[in-house]
């Protein structure tokens, strides 16, 4: 009995592996993990490139908002050059006499002023 259970046994063992995969069943498994593996890859390598192209152009679209923002602000606090005044109007006088029989210089236009209320 122990060597019929023995035999039967083995005779099972046996048909287990024969029933398994064969190499090239177990090739052609190694072959689409492989691929699985190359899938991923290049999809990550896609989507880094995507990441990287967002970050360069968050960089571009910074250095161009950066850029306005100085002129504008030079824009808002740059004033004129000293040999550019605004064109004013001169005051004359013409000399009148009075009673006393001297000349009395009285302005002829009212002066305007310039930039800051100053006279110019």
């Amino acid at each position: 009995m122990k060597k019929i259970m023995s035999l039967l046994v083995l005779a099972g063992f046996f048909t287990l592996v024969a029933c398994g995969p064969s190499a090239e069943e177990l090739a052609a498994i190694e072959q689409a993990r492989l691929d699985s593996i190359a899938a991923v890859e290049l999809e990550q390598a896609r989507l880094d490139s995507i990441a990287t192209a967002e970050l360069e152009q968050a960089r571009l679209d910074s250095i161009a908002a950066d850029s306005i923002a100085k002129a504008a602000e030079a824009a808002a606090t740059t004033t004129r050059p000293r040999g550019n005044k605004p064109a004013t109007t001169t005051t004359s006088t013409t000399p009148t006499t009075g009673s006393t029989g001297r000349a009395n210089q009285t302005p002829t236009s009212t002066p305007t002023t310039g930039v800051g209320g100053r006279r110019n």
